[in-house]
Order: C-alpha cells, then sequence, then structure tokens
C-alpha cells in the first residue's frame, strides 16, 4: 500500500535496502560472485568414468605397439585420432580436477584426487612410450612423405616437432622408468610448493585499508600499488614477514626441482638448462640468447623510468617497494560490473566477434574471480581441451591492475577459443607464442581507456601504467631468466643452494636491472619465493618478453593499418599452433628471423616512456 503523503518514511526498511545496496556493492567491489562452472567438463559422467573409458582407448593404441614405422598415412592418421581422443578424456578429467585443487589448494579431499588421477594418467601413459619412439625412428624421407598426405593435416606440425626430440630420447625402459617415477618426482614438489604458497597469509598493517587483519598474498601485493608511501611500506615489510616462516622448505623445493632438472638434462643430454624448454618452444638456443642479450642491453630504459619516477612521487630515490605504486592522484577501487564492460567495450573497438567471445567468458560462467583461502595465488587461462571452452581464474582486488590482468587473460582465453577448431594436436602454441594476444588484449584496453581521456593526469597515469606493464613484462622477466640461469648453473657448477645464496642471486640480477635507481631492500631478497614459474616451468620466463615485444610489434601493424589488420590477426589466433612461431608471425606481417627484430620491438618501449615522461610534463608532475 502507498503511504499516504508527508507520512513518516519506514526507517527499517530503508536501512534494510540500503544494506543490500552495499553488500551487492561489496559483492561487486570483490567479485564475490564471479564462479566459474566446471560439471561441463565431465559431460554428465564423472572423472572416473572418463578414466574408465581412457583405460580402454590406451589398450587399443597399444595394440599398435611395433608396427608404426610400417603405417601408412591412413593408418596413421587412425591411430592419432585415437591418441586424440585419449588426450581428450585425460584432458577433460585432468582440468576438472586440476581446477578444483586452483579453488582451493588447502583441502585434502582434492589433493588426494589430484594424486589419484595423477597417478592413474601417469600408468596409461607408460603404455605407450612406445609410439614417441617408433614415430622418432621412421626414416625422414619416409615421415616426410606420410605427412604431406592430407589425411595427416590435423596432426602434421605436431608429428613433425615430435621428431626434433630424437636426440634426447632413451631406450622404452628408461622412458618407462622416468615416466612411471614423474608423478612422485617433480610434480609431487610442485604441488607441495603450490599448497606453500596458498597458506601464506599476511597480516596486513594498521595503515592498510580496512585496517590490521589477515589477508592473502595477493591482497598484500596488490598494496604495492597504493599510492601513500607509507601503506606500500608497510605492506612490503608485512609480505616480507609472511614469507619468512616457509622459506626453507620452499628454499628446499627448489634445490631438488633444480637437480632433478639437472639429472634430466645429462640423462637427455642437453646441453644447458634452457635447451629443453627452447625446443619446447621451437626456438634455438642462439636465438634466445640473443632476446635476453638485447634486452639487457636497454636496461637504460627502466631505469630512466625509474629516475623520472621518483621525481613525480617527490623521492631522492624508488624503493623496491615504490615500483608498483599508482601515479594516479586518486585510488579508486573498480568493481567487476565496471571493469567487464570496460574490457568488453575494449575488445570491441577491435573486433565485435572478440567481444562476443568475452561476453560468453562473462556470461557463461567461465571465471572463477574471487580472493579465498586456499585458491591459487595470480592468475591463469586453462585451455582444458579442444573440444571444450577454457576457464580464467582471478584473484580480483578491485585494481587497476587487476582489470588489465582480466584483458590480459582475455587474451589467452580468445586465443584458447579461436584455435580449437584446430583439435587436441594443435591448438595450444609454444609459450614464445602464447602470450602474443594476452598481451595484445592489453594494448587495445590500454588504447581505448586513452582515447576517452582528456584530463592530463589521467591521461598520465593511463601512460604509465602502460610503460610499466612492458617494464614487468620484458625487463623484469628478463632479470627473472637471468636469476633462473644463476640459479640452475650455481645448482650444478657448486651444489646446494642456501637460502642466502638464493637471495644473493635475487638480489644481483634485480640490481643488475635498476641500477643505482631503485632500493633493493633486505626484505626483497627472498621474494624470489612466492613466483611457482621458477618451480613448474623451468625458462617459462623469457616467453613474457619475447611474447610482449611480438604483441607491440603486431599492435603497431594494427595501428599503421587499421581494419584491414584484424581478419590476419584472427587467422592468427585461429591457427593455435599448426604452424612454426616464425610462420605464425608472418600471418601478421613480423619477421622473427631479421637480427633487428627485438630491437624494433624496444624502440616501442623506448616510445612508451617518451610518451608517459611527455605526459608528466603536460600534467605538471615534473618540471
Amino acid at each position: 500500500m502507498t503511504p499516504p503523503p508527508n507520512a513518516p518514511a519506514d526507517t527499517d526498511a530503508l536501512d534494510t535496502a540500503e544494506a543490500a545496496e552495499a553488500d551487492l556493492t561489496a559483492a561487486d567491489l570483490t567479485a564475490a560472485d564471479v564462479a566459474w562452472e566446471l560439471d561441463d567438463l565431465l559431460k554428465g559422467t564423472t572423472t572416473d568414468d572418463l578414466m574408465a573409458h581412457a583405460a580402454k582407448v590406451t589398450d587399443e593404441v597399444a595394440a599398435a605397439r611395433g608396427t608404426v614405422g610400417d603405417l601408412d598415412a591412413a593408418g596413421l592418421a587412425t591411430l592419432m585420432h585415437r591418441l586424440g581422443d585419449l588426450h581428450d578424456l585425460l584432458g577433460r578429467a585432468g582440468s576438472y580436477v586440476g581446477l578444483r585443487l586452483a579453488e582451493n589448494s588447502l583441502d585434502p579431499e582434492r589433493g588426494a584426487a589430484m594424486a589419484n588421477l595423477s597417478e592413474a594418467a601417469t600408468e596409461l601413459s607408460t603404455k605407450l612410450v612406445f609410439f614417441e619412439l617408433e614415430w622418432a625412428a621412421v626414416p625422414d624421407e619416409q615421415a616426410e612423405a606420410l605427412l604431406a598426405d592430407p589425411a595427416l593435416d590435423f596432426c602434421a606440425h605436431h608429428l613433425r616437432t615430435m621428431r626434433r626430440y630424437r636426440d634426447h630420447l632413451m631406450s622404452e625402459a628408461e622412458e618407462q622408468v622416468l615416466t612411471e617415477t614423474s608423478v612422485s618426482g617433480a610434480a609431487a614438489w610442485v604441488r607441495l610448493f603450490d599448497e606453500q604458497t596458498s597458506a601464506i597469509e599476511v597480516a596486513m598493517p594498521e595503515s592498510s585499508p580496512g585496517g590490521a587483519r589477515t589477508a592473502s598474498l595477493e591482497e598484500g601485493l596488490s598494496l604495492l600499488q597504493h599510492p601513500d608511501r607509507a601503506v606500500r611500506a608497510d605492506a612490503a615489510e608485512a609480505v616480507s614477514d609472511a614469507l619468512e616462516p616457509g622459506l626453507r622448505t620452499r628454499a628446499y623445493i627448489y634445490n631438488t626441482l633444480l637437480l632433478d632438472k639437472s639429472v634430466q638434462d645429462r640423462l637427455r643430454s642437453y646441453p644447458s638448462w634452457l635447451s629443453s624448454r627452447n625446443l619446447a618452444n621451437e626456438a634455438s638456443d642462439e636465438s634466445v640468447a640473443a632476446l635476453i642479450e638485447a634486452v639487457v642491453a636497454r636496461y637504460d630504459l627502466p631505469r630512466r623510468w625509474y629516475s623520472l619516477k621518483a621525481q613525480v612521487l617527490g623521492l631522492d630515490r624508488l624503493a623496491d617497494y615504490d615500483r608498483s605504486a599508482s601515479v594516479a592522484e586518486s585510488d579508486r577501487k573498480v568493481g567487476w560490473s565496471e571493469a567487464s564492460s570496460l574490457v568488453i567495450d575494449a575488445y570491441d573497438s577491435f573486433s565485435p566477434r572478440l567481444a562476443g567471445i568475452v561476453r560468453e567468458f562473462i556470461d557463461g560462467n567461465w571465471i572463477d574471480a574471487p580472493v579465498r583461502s586456499g585458491k591459487r595465488p595470480g592468475a591463469f587461462c586453462a585451455y582444458t581441451v579442444a573440444s571444450h571452452h577454457p576457464y580464467l581464474l582471478l584473484n580480483w582486488t578491485g585494481s587497476n591492475r587487476d582489470v588489465l590482468t582480466l584483458a590480459h587473460e582475455l587474451g589467452h582465453g580468445i586465443h584458447a577459443y579461436l584455435a580449437r577448431p584446430q583439435g587436441i594436436f594443435a591448438q595450444d602454441t609454444p609459450l614464445t607464442m602464447a602470450e602474443t594476444a594476452s598481451v595484445f588484449g592489453e594494448a587495445v584496453t590500454n588504447n581505448a581507456l586513452l582515447a576517452q581521456l582528456d584530463d592530463p593526469n589521467e591521461r598520465f597515469a593511463l601512460l604509465a601504467s602502460t610503460l610499466e606493464d612492458s617494464i614487468a613484462t620484458v625487463f623484469r622477466q628478463v632479470a627473472m631468466s637471468r636469476f633462473e640461469a644463476a640459479c640452475h648453473t650455481h645448482r650444478r657448477d657448486v651444489g646446494e643452494l642456501s637460502v642466502d645464496d638464493f637471495g644473493n642471486h635475487w638480489a644481483d640480477t634485480q640490481t643488475e636491472l635498476l641500477g643505482d635507481t631503485v632500493e633493493v631492500t633486505d626484505g626483497y631478497r627472498n621474494w624470489w619465493s612466492y613466483v611457482p614459474h621458477f618451480m613448474a616451468t623451468p625458462g617459462y620466463v623469457y616467453a613474457y618478453a619475447f611474447g610482449q615485444l611480438l604483441a607491440l610489434s603486431v599492435y603497431a601493424r594494427y595501428q599503421a593499418e587499421g581494419e584491414a589488420f584484424v581478419p590476419s590477426y584472427l587467422d592468427m589466433l585461429a591457427a593455435g599452433g599448426s604452424k612454426s612461431p616464425e610462420d605464425l608471425a608472418a600471418m601478421v606481417g613480423c619477421d622473427l628471423t631479421d637480427p633487428g627484430f627485438w630491437d624494433a620491438g624496444l624502440d616501442i618501449v623506448a616510445g612508451q616512456l617518451d610518451a608517459a615522461e611527455a605526459a608528466a610534463r603536460a600534467a605538471g608532475r615534473l618540471s
């Protein structure tokens, strides 16, 4: 019933409505209701059903043992299709169990499920070791004749890539032993590391928003972007304190993984710690060394920026906890609704088709966003299998950086989505190409936002953020690669590393990057110990620099060509991993064989720095 005019307000109803609105706002700021739906991965069955089916397919494939070298193209295609069926079954089961574990790695039931599935999958894989060995033994002329047949187009690049490992394979018996023991080897140590880091809790300082409380590592790290230096310093100290309790355990884990890698490399005759990663990335040792050397030669760029940033912040010199400090004049939290709308609009400005895919991720429950106790830190895109769709994991804190992380991971997701028709053997790209779509997505988002801004301070803040993304992705990742190289070399040439050894290598490689423009504090020496890439994927991080410089070059071509560029870019994404990195890059007009390619990409970063400096002066932030 409508109250009469001038009737007193129903204060209880108003209070209830205001409380509901506040709850809704809080839920949006934390993305509390943004959770993925994983059950579709199981196709109405269970993981046990999928694994039982996988066992039957494995036995079918195993019946081909001893015949691979005698197969014609049609016979090999039939076998590869069955192997594809097997990978789909294992991929669905593994993705379901693995993503549930990522939601809460401290849950014993989920951990046990992951262990059981890994052991079962390893047992099946052991039965199929023969295939790679027999295929590698096929003479080159015979192999090329087979791969020229259209019947094998769906897996030709995959089969060619497999043959590149011929010099690093061992006997069938040896390969079976290594496969059987892998689940209790490196994979087990990586899982322990994930459990250790997921359990890290940061005692947030009184100066932090929300006051003194216990928070996740992600929340603690997010405060390094806070505009108040006291908050950043307190947060950095709190993170350093949180890393201390399990430091010796994480150091032991890394030592063990370093040793395991050295043994594997020795047994397989890889010339360096990075060679196996380069082979997987379809890159030569020499080309990767050239990339790293080119980046190190331009360490003057981040040093110049950090000197300028110190002036902007009114400091004589930055400390390590100042590097990510926001230069914006306000520190506004961004809710999930606003962020998703911004990213959709940004992708739409480039391609309505891509914006439609982004909407599928957001509306289809393909994203798990909120921070939770026990959740895996960071963000990632899980491709799952080519017959399904990808998923994204985030740890949403409402920062501006989170908006770009969303755009970044959606780039990965779009890449996986478009490449699904390539099938199980050609959907994935090497790591060197995997970052192209993600970094491109960030660039699209940044430039769409920049076009909407007139205020000089807001433009400076965004240009500074764009530059810092490039610095973090190119220069910091190369410094991290050099840290990895120092650790692997130390373990092989000297022996086990102490906590101090790890800290020294971390500080040395960071100081090499930063020069005297940034103070490396004592607490920061242990921040290597939460980085998962070092443990799970040795040698991964240089691929970020590769991908960033390639993506910047690709985006520069888009800026030069406009809409005419879009179809070739979409074609490159849809090609997935069906071609070599050189051929994929050529699809968008980039020549990875050009010795000057990396220098040209670094010149684009230098241009970002010039633009940020000019914007700072226009905003009156530099004299």
